[in-house]
């Protein structure tokens, strides 16, 4: 597969995002710019649907059992890590996504934006807010990884 589309798909999981998705472009070689973009774009692509479609979807799932307790753990999971949102909605959404440390991110904050009743005209922005920002973080971060790495070994 072309790194291109690699980094677009672990851009979209919920699990890499932005923190892998950006190294792993720049192990193939892929200019920091494109890596960015490319990983940013691939981030925001599960937003749309999340936001849109994880209420009626997760309500006509929850009514098989394997799917209700599916989903009672991970909105109570993820509501136990949604203070900063709750606290100050919008705002809150672009720290909490643009923090890039497990369970933040575009996922977790769509998740947090349905189960919070955000609407969409304040949680799409304030996620895309967030996603650049965490593309920014994550690729100075491991600009300053490598760097010091360099540094070391010379």
């Amino acid at each position: 597969m072309r790194p291109e589309l690699v980094t677009l798909l672990l851009a979209m999981a919920p699990v890499s995002e932005l923190r892998l998705a950006i190294p792993y472009a720049w192990s193939q070689g892929m200019n920091h710019t494109l890596a960015y973009v490319l990983s940013v774009i691939g981030n925001i692509i599960p937003v749309v649907p999340l936001l849109l479609f994880l209420g009626p979807v997760s309500k006509f799932l929850r009514r098989f059992r394997p799917f209700d307790k599916f989903f009672s753990w991970w909105f109570s999971r993820t509501l136990r890590r949604s203070r900063l949102v709750e606290k100050y909605e919008a705002l809150g959404l672009v720290l909490f996504v643009m923090i890039p440390l497990p369970v933040t991110g575009a996922w977790t904050g769509s998740v947090v934006a349905f189960l919070l009743g955000i609407r969409f005209r304040f949680a799409f922005p304030a996620i895309i807010l967030g996603v650049l920002l965490a593309g920014i973080i994550v690729s100075l971060g491991w600009m300053a990884i490598i760097h010091a790495l360099l540094f070391i070994g010379h």
